[in-house]
């Protein structure tokens, strides 16, 4: 893949890029595996604001991904690699020989017409889901389970990936992208490869009007709302905020630990990630 660079004819196209889509092979989804997904707006279900600076955006329809490849011993066709609006990576329509259908993410690399498959002793080989114990140790992997059976939760974006350092017993230690090494039970499952779409980080919005078709809508300063907006606000002039940095709701916003300390996965952190940004090294 590549990053695509329009001529400066405006202001919008001199800071912007785009993803030039060269790896996809169809534009349109299996509408067996689509559905309607209701936005909404960053609002609960009572109506409420929870998650501000959201709404808008362009009409997108969810595919339904299979987080899970429980379905052993049978193999499967890569029939397309396309597009998805929910994610930032690219994901993959595999034809099952018994004629089901389901769609994964995409690792890089991927080619249409290579077969895939899930179990507890298939190849270690780019596309195929096991558990972390039939694994070998540095191969790269994505969609990890934290328990198994649940589906992939760890390594879903694009690019990333993690890789197995030790297997002891019933647990499998990994180093995640963030810097984050855990233990996890060796029954969980993984796909192996790196994820596709890598230079997605490279790619420059430009202009505020991509960012509204993304649904994110312009954020707005603490410091420059009404005191009854916000505890920075209020004050004469370009008044400082006359406190520390916080939410709306009074929570400190920097220094202060954000992970629960009754999450019952904290005995199985063997190293925090580290803080700021971190760019994962094997």
């Amino acid at each position: 893949m590549g990053i695509r660079i329009y001529k400066p004819t405006t202001a919008g196209r001199r800071n912007c890029s785009v993803n030039d889509y060269a790896e996809l092979t169809t534009s349109a989804p299996d509408k067996s595996l689509c559905k309607r997904i209701k936005k909404s707006g960053g609002r609960n279900h009572r109506g409420v604001t929870t998650t501000r600076f959201r709404g808008g955006g362009a009409r997108k329809i969810y595919r339904l991904i299979d987080f899970k490849r429980d379905k052993d011993g049978v193999p499967a066709k890569v029939a397309t690699i396309e597009y998805d609006p929910n994610r930032n990576c690219f994901i993959s329509l595999l034809h099952y020989a018994d004629g089901e259908k389901r769609y994964i993410l995409a690792p890089l690399g991927m080619k249409v017409g290579v077969r895939v498959e899930s179990g507890l002793e298939c190849e270690p080989k780019i596309g195929n889901a096991m558990p972390l114990a039939s694994i070998p140790a540095s191969l790269e992997i994505h969609n990890i389970e934290m328990t198994a059976g649940e589906g992939g939760k760890l390594v879903r974006t694009a690019g990333s990936s993690a890789k197995i350092v030790a297997k002891e017993g019933d647990w499998v230690t990994i180093l995640l992208p963030s810097g984050e090494m855990r233990m996890l039970r060796k029954e969980c499952r993984a796909t192996i490869g790196q994820l596709s779409n890598p230079d997605y980080q490279n790619i420059k919005i430009g202009k505020a009007g991509r960012m509204r078709h993304l649904g994110i809508r312009p954020h707005v300063r603490g410091k420059a709302q009404n005191p009854v907006a916000h505890p920075m606000g209020g004050g004469e002039g370009r008044a400082n905020g006359g406190r520390q940095p916080c939410s709306p709701t009074g929570v400190l916003a920097k220094g202060g630990k954000t992970r629960s300390p009754r999450n019952t996965s904290n005995k199985r952190i063997i190293r925090r990630r580290k803080s700021g940004r971190f760019q994962f090294v094997a």
